[in-house]
Parts: structure tokens; C-alpha cells; sequence
């Protein structure tokens, strides 16, 4: 077979009659819709319904196609009622808010007004009538003067826009609302206010550290100590107080003048000042710092308060307490060594449970470390408790000594008394028998044997001492050296 021969297979011929028939049929179902439906084909001729390029399989395609039909045949009974009623009259009623049509298949004229450019807003302020330069407007019984109580009502309702834009006054202003100037004054006032106390916040936000976080200029001063190399990585936090907030870190490179330990606890004095408004007593009457302590710039303070820690734990680390070796101090960051391993803190004393021989040799140890800080080191603890200590490798680790002062401080001698009745008082309850009372640890610890029957009187007695040291001071301007004792004070050894 020749594949270029005729196909095999013959199509249908259909006759010139049938052809002429269904298009005549056509012709005649339009020309019925357009006389029933007029304007809803015109409308139909728009881009959503063309009858070609739209699946109908879809339920929802029909539903919307309905919809639509049902729309903009509403519309167009709401145009033949509108025309109804409104005919050659001059006020013409517009049912152009009851319309459900789309903006692209309206077929109102351009030269329709549209109603949302004539609606008034409610929220743009009419502006008052001002009265002219003599004060006054009106004669006789119809003046009205500047201090009429609508205008200056108005006035002050338009007046509100002035207030800052987190301030809510409301929708007032399209209300035609008059506020008096005694009202007008006091919502003034509480704008201020919240917006003072707003700036306050944010400043207090940007500047601070608050419980386990730290403010975008001590994150700075970490992020430096962690790229110059000398840390390793911070770990996190692993203890807050009242007035700083400690993490772990791992120690990196050593320098030629630093050696830098493994594991290392990095103390960040809280910046917020609430906790030190009541500390300068430590601080102000200490000569070391006292040329440079003013309440005008109470941040210094806190530096102060750092460099005050620094100093002490130095001489502690010289006299050869136990204590943390200190790193590093900048600004308010003191880097020091960690007590304790694998980033888990030694504990504190109140919160390990010690025999009855690791308890007395605690106390002996104690008891000499106190002694050692008075005598050579020169320093009075000011906060030594339970609380303050920790038990590592068998011995007890002072910390905390930012509060520690001077015994020749005005109140150094108070501080000291009160350091030996924590101290009495934990061991007298943890069943150490050899633990001596407050007065008895005072002048074992001082060398000061005062003598006294009950507590008032022996605290009288400090306190005429340190008034006496503190007449000298003014008179000779210089300190003493140490105050009037009986010999050097005895070491106490297990």
C-alpha cells in the first residue's frame, strides 16, 4: 500500500440544512437573553464571565459566578429605584452604600460624586474660630470673648492632636467635645509624665542589667574579652544577686603578665542604681575612694564598687586566704578564677551538710581567716555569713568582699561585731561546742579585750571607740594605725 494514498476511513457528511439550523438556534436564544436581561448581559461582558476560558467544573468557580450574577442584578434594581424616586427632582438619594458590585464592573457615570470623598472625617480636627486681636466678637448680649467656655472648650479638644502619638485621647475630636481647661491641664500634665517615665524606661532598658541578662554595653565588653582570646566561651549564668550577676566562662590564651586560669567566674555589677542607693556607707568613708565619691554621678559608684572588690580580693590573694584570684577588671566586669569544676560552683556553706570534724575544722578556719584579714591584710569582711563562703576541697573560700572595709572606718568596728554574730550564731547551731559568742570572737579577732556584761554596753563601747577614732581624724587629719590594744590577739588552732 502507498502511504501516500487516501485514508481508509470516511468522515460523516452533515448537510447544509443541519448547519443553518443550529446556528439559527444560537441567534435566536441571544437575541431572547438580551430582550428578557438587558443590562445584566452588558454587564456580563466583563473580564470575570466570558463562557470560554472558565472551568465550571469547580463548585466553588460556580458559586462565585452565581454570586456575582445575584450582585449586579441587586445593583440594578437599586439604579431603577434610585431613578424612581429621585426623577427631575434637585435632592437626589443615593443608595451607592447599599451597592455590592466591584469597582471595575460600576457603571455609574464619571460625573457621579463619589460619597467617600464627601464624607466627613472624624478624625481630622476642626480648626476653632479664632477671635480676633481686640478679644471679642459680637455686641451687646451676643459678645463672646476668648475665655467663652465652648471656644475655649473646642480649643482645647483640638489642642489634644499636640499630645505624643502613644498617648491616647480618643475619638473626641469628631464628637465636638469641649474640655474644660482645669481637665485640658491635667491630661497635659499626665502626657508629660508618661512620657518622661517612657524615656526613663528605655534608658533604663538600654543601660542596665537586669536578673541574668546584661544591657548592649557590658554584652560589648564580653564580646571583646572573647575575641581578644583571653576567654575561651561563656558558658552562662550560675548565680544572681542583689548587685551582680555572676556567669562561667573558660579561660583562653595566657599572656606574658597574666596567667590566665582554666575555668573563670565573671562578676557583672548590676548597673541599675535601686541597690546601691543604700551602700554608700561602705564606700564614701573609705580613704581609698572617698576623694572620689560624689552622689552626682552615682554610676562611678559602681565602677568604684568593682575596683573596691578588686583591691580586697588582691590583698586577701596576698596574705594567702582562699579566695579568687582576680583576672581582669573593666568597668564594671571583674574577671576572676572559678571555685569549683565543670562549671558546677562550689556550694555554700548553708547549703552543705558538713560532720562534726569538718564543721569544727570550718570554724577553726574561719576563725583564723578573720583574724588574718584583720591583721594583715587590714580589711574588717562587713557581710561575712554562710551565705558568703564556700566549701571547696575540703577548706572554706571567702567571697564577696566588695562591702569589705578598713577597721579604722567609721563604722568598721559595727561591721566587724556584726561579722562575729553570724559567724557565732551558725556554728553555735551547726553543734560546734568550741564556737565562742559574739563579744568573745570580737576580741579574739580584734585583739581589743573589751569588757562588758551584756551586748548593749559592749556596743557602747565600739562605738565610743570609733568616735574616738573618728575626733582623731579630724583633728590630726591622719588615722591610726590601729586602735589601742592589749598585744597582738591570739591565734586560735585546733
Amino acid at each position: 500500500q502507498c502511504p501516500w494514498g487516501a485514508p481508509s476511513t470516511t468522515s460523516i457528511s452533515c448537510s447544509l440544512a443541519d448547519v443553518m439550523s443550529e446556528q439559527l438556534a444560537k441567534e435566536l436564544q441571544l437575541e431572547e437573553e438580551n430582550a428578557a436581561f438587558p443590562e445584566v448581559v452588558a454587564a456580563a461582558e466583563g473580564p470575570f464571565i466570558t463562557g470560554e476560558n472558565i472551568d465550571t467544573s469547580s463548585d466553588l468557580m460556580l458559586a462565585q459566578m452565581l454570586q456575582m450574577e445575584f450582585d449586579r442584578e441587586y445593583d440594578a434594581q437599586l439604579r431603577r429605584e434610585e431613578k424612581k424616586i429621585n426623577g427631575d427632582s434637585k435632592v437626589s438619594i443615593s443608595f451607592e452604600n447599599y451597592r455590592k458590585v466591584h469597582p471595575y464592573d460600576s457603571d455609574s457615570s464619571e460625573d457621579e460624586v463619589d460619597w467617600q470623598d464627601t464624607r466627613h472625617d472624624p478624625y481630622r480636627a476642626d480648626k476653632p474660630t479664632t477671635t480676633p486681636r481686640r478679644g471679642f466678637i459680637g455686641k451687646g448680649k451676643d459678645i463672646t470673648t476668648k475665655h467663652d467656655e465652648v471656644v475655649c472648650g473646642r480649643k482645647n479638644t483640638a489642642r489634644m492632636e499636640n499630645f505624643a502619638p502613644e498617648f491616647q485621647v480618643g475619638d473626641g475630636i469628631g464628637m465636638d467635645l469641649k474640655l474644660s481647661n482645669q481637665v485640658f491641664n491635667a491630661l497635659k500634665q499626665h502626657a508629660y509624665s508618661e512620657e518622661r517615665r517612657s524615656a526613663r524606661l528605655h534608658e533604663k532598658k538600654e543601660h542596665s542589667t537586669a536578673e541574668k541578662a546584661v544591657d548592649p554595653k557590658t554584652r560589648l565588653l564580653l564580646y571583646k574579652m572573647v575575641n581578644s582570646g583571653m576567654l575561651e566561651t561563656i558558658t552562662g549564668c550560675i548565680s544572681t544577686g542583689k548587685e551582680s550577676v555572676v556567669f562561667h566562662a573558660y579561660g583562653g590564651n595566657a599572656t606574658e603578665d597574666k596567667v590566665i586560669p582554666p575555668e573563670c567566674a565573671i562578676k557583672v555589677f548590676k548597673t541599675t542604681l535601686n541597690e546601691f542607693k543604700n551602700r554608700d556607707k561602705y564606700i564614701k568613708d573609705d580613704y581609698r575612694f572617698k576623694d572620689r565619691f560624689s552622689k552626682l554621678n552615682p554610676r562611678k559608684i559602681i565602677r568604684m564598687w568593682a575596683e573596691k572588690e578588686m583591691h580586697n580580693l588582691t590583698r586577701m590573694q596576698n596574705a594567702g586566704i582562699p579566695c579568687p584570684q582576680v583576672v581582669i577588671l573593666k568597668k564594671h566586669v571583674l574577671v576572676m578564677s572559678f571555685i569549683g569544676q565543670d562549671q558546677v560552683p562550689a556550694p555554700k556553706l548553708k547549703d552543705v551538710t558538713l560532720s562534726s570534724e569538718d564543721m569544727k575544722k570550718a570554724y577553726y578556719q574561719i576563725l583564723n581567716m578573720m583574724q588574718q584579714l584583720y591583721r594583715e591584710c587590714n580589711l574588717v569582711h562587713a557581710d561575712l555569713s554562710e551565705y558568703n563562703m564556700l566549701w571547696h576541697d575540703g577548706k572554706v573560700w571567702l567571697i564577696d568582699v566588695s562591702q569589705s572595709v578598713e577597721p579604722t572606718h567609721p563604722h568598721g568596728l559595727e561591721f566587724l561585731f556584726r561579722d562575729c554574730r553570724n559567724v557565732s550564731q551558725f556554728f553555735q547551731k551547726g553543734g560546734v561546742a568550741e564556737a565562742l559568742n559574739e563579744r568573745e570572737l570580737f576580741n579574739a579577732v580584734s585583739g581589743l579585750n573589751i569588757t562588758a556584761d551584756n551586748e548593749v554596753d559592749f556596743q557602747a563601747e565600739i562605738e565610743a571607740l570609733e568616735k574616738m577614732n573618728e575626733d582623731h581624724v579630724q583633728n590630726h587629719g591622719k588615722k591610726l594605725s590601729t586602735f589601742s590594744s592589749d598585744g597582738d590577739p591570739p591565734i586560735y588552732d585546733e
